[in-house]
């Protein structure tokens, strides 16, 4: 359960860090070109980057041992 949730939190920050770069070069905000400008789903997806964020910020370390990657 644990490794799902760390593979959410990762596509959601590549998909958060993706939208703030297409945001950077070309002002174009593609959650609020999907979801619309101000529309709750679109502030819960920024919500759940922000919380994905967290997540793995926190528990970066705990995370590495979960992955078998490279082992």
């Amino acid at each position: 359960m644990m490794k799902l949730l760390d593979i959410l939190t990762a596509v959601l920050l590549i998909i958060g860090g993706l939208n703030w770069g297409l945001y950077g070069l070309f002002n174009f905000d593609l959650i609020a070109a999907i979801f619309g400008q101000g529309m709750a789903l679109a502030k819960l997806s920024y919500a759940l980057v922000g919380l994905s964020a967290l997540y793995q910020a926190f528990l970066w370390q705990q995370i590495q041992g979960r992955c078998s990657c490279g082992k």
